[in-house]
């Protein structure tokens, strides 16, 4: 489950964060592993597996997470960003909790991966 993840002991607040945005809906932290020298995730509060788990009933949670990604980016100094969201281990997703991704500080090449 998406609550038994170290995500959810963030949000929990057993283990600390990086925090750059906070709300009622999402939490968004420095990632410990960084891709680029800005590296945000934005995660849900609600335990949300991944994008592919998301219900209709999400449909506003979702959006709100992609206006979250702009704000931080913004707050981070980004005119240009990468946001990304991994769905399922062979696309990359090693934490089962819904997360966005925002990339950016360095010129970024297409494909990802």
């Amino acid at each position: 489950m998406a609550d038994d993840t170290i995500f959810g002991k963030i949000l929990r607040g057993e283990i600390p964060c990086d925090e750059v945005y906070s709300d009622e809906q999402c939490l968004a932290f420095r990632d410990v592993a960084p891709q680029a020298p800005v590296h945000v995730l934005v995660i849900p509060r609600k335990p949300i597996e991944s994008l592919r788990s998301g219900a209709p009933e999400d449909a506003v949670l979702l959006g709100h997470l992609l206006l979250v990604a702009a704000r931080v980016a913004k707050q981070e100094g980004l005119d240009d960003f990468r946001t990304v969201i991994n769905s399922g281990a062979g696309a990359g997703q090693t934490v089962f909790h819904l997360h966005v991704h925002v990339i950016g500080g360095r010129p970024l090449a297409w494909p990802p991966g």
